[in-house]
């Protein structure tokens, strides 16, 4: 694996652990929700995120790719979020930033990685 391609899985790991932590924190103390219970906000939340887990562990340059799509749902919460509440205003941007590193290094490692995969020499 490339360097700039084991860089871009790195980043990719790192900011799917801090959003997931993130929203963790944010339902669970640092503003838990008044109309919900917590856990049917995280499975709500936080449970679509949990979906692509194994691939990224895996280093699989497709569920890198496809999780692009859904970080696009968390990048929307953090804007709506951002404008709609004054007070969450900190801990969305916290989301925006995070979703838009995870989006661009995802990206970059599907592309760097499926590169290398089909570069391979046939056996």
């Amino acid at each position: 694996m490339a360097r700039k391609t084991y860089i871009a899985r790195v980043v990719t790991l790192a900011a799917w652990f801090a959003l997931f932590i993130l929203l963790l924190a944010w339902y669970l103390w640092l503003a838990p929700s008044t109309h919900f219970h917590p856990s049917l906000v995280l499975v709500v939340v936080a449970g679509p995120l949990l979906l692509p887990l194994r691939g990224l562990l895996a280093g699989r340059a497709y569920t890198h790719a496809w999780t692009t799509l859904l970080i696009l749902l968390y990048f929307a919460h953090g804007v709506t979020e951002a404008m709609a509440s004054p007070d969450a205003r900190i801990l969305a941007g916290i989301e925006i930033a995070l979703s838009v590193t995870l989006f661009t290094s995802a990206m970059l490692y599907a592309r760097w990685r499926g590169k290398e995969l089909n570069l391979r020499p046939p056996k």
